[in-house]
């Protein structure tokens, strides 16, 4: 299987290398950078350095990834909250703190595993080895309703609605502030920020992105809950939005703000409307707020 290779060319002096990479890849774990590099998988300059190594200005990095086996997904064991089922699809309430697919340097303990073992059929689903069956993905620290695909037909007809952009998708958010007015679109194109490939920026030339919010309450603290509509669905789309315009999603310490009431960000993929694939009926679903984020609620009453 072919490696997947990166290539960066150093902008400043001074950086650890393993800190440079954990800048500039995908979002990947220290500990997988760490084992590139103890594998001679990184070469500065054509060289094999130590994670340590202190970079210079246009010093050229190559990074080789090997491919990951995806015949070999393991099935795990791990509870999740499927709230429908039929012969094309599921609908899952994923709890914050899972990621939805595997990825290098995370190969398990995702919601793809954890279907997999309810699911075995699952792996010949379609669509990308990696994420067989996913239709579309919240963040990690992102919870509520997720999309998967049985099978290779309901996989392209689910793709096709998101890609149409007839599917309904609400989410529940806090922010910092008291928003105005109370509803509003937030239209702003989003692309990766060019100075740290983790995060997403809004640029000119990126994609066209726009968020639809309305005020569901305003607490006396300082705080907006809000319901937001997607209208597209960049990466990052909501946190990213919201803190441009000054209201920055609470627990969000990429974009947003600490809470020390919340263990992390409020964001809640609240409702899902779409049509069934094998019989195109127009169905919605709702994940109410789980535990953590209701007790963030009543902390700011």
């Amino acid at each position: 299987m072919a490696e997947e290779i990166h290539e960066l060319l150093v902008e400043g002096a001074g950086e650890r290398l393993d800190k440079y990479i954990a800048l500039k890849l995908p979002p990947v774990s220290r500990s997988f950078i760490q084992k590139l590099i103890d594998d001679n998988k990184v070469t500065v300059n054509n060289r094999a350095e130590k994670a340590g190594y202190k970079l210079n200005t246009a010093d050229r990095i190559i990074i080789s990834i090997p491919a990951i086996d995806t015949t070999g997904l393991k099935a795990e064991p791990i509870p999740i909250d499927i709230l429908y089922e039929d012969e094309d699809l599921l609908v899952i309430d994923k709890p914050a703190g899972l990621t939805v697919h595997p990825a290098p340097g995370h190969p398990e303990h995702t919601l793809v595993n954890a279907v997999l073992s309810h699911f075995p059929q699952l792996a010949d689903s379609g669509g990308d080895r990696l994420r067989p069956g996913i239709v579309h993905r919240l963040d990690k620290d992102t919870s509520g309703l997720v999309l998967v695909a049985k099978n290779r037909e309901s996989l392209a007809n689910l793709s096709e609605q998101f890609k149409s952009r007839s599917v309904i998708k609400i989410y529940l958010t806090l922010v910092k502030g008291h928003i105005k007015p109370e509803t509003g679109l937030i239209e702003a194109n989003l692309g990766r920020d060019k100075g740290n490939r983790k995060r997403i920026a809004i640029t000119e030339n990126g994609k066209e992105a726009r968020t639809r919010y309305r005020v569901i309450k305003y607490f006396n603290d300082g705080y907006s809950l809000l319901e937001i509509t997607l209208e597209t669905g960049r990466t990052h789309q909501i946190r990213v939005h919201l803190a441009a315009i000054g209201f920055p999603v609470v627990g969000d310490i990429t974009y947003g703000i600490k809470a020390p009431f919340l263990s992390r960000q409020f964001l809640h993929a609240h409702r899902i409307g779409f049509c069934l694939p094998s019989t195109g009926k127009y169905v919605e679903f709702q994940s109410e707020l789980p535990d953590d984020l209701k007790q963030a609620l009543e902390h700011i009453i």
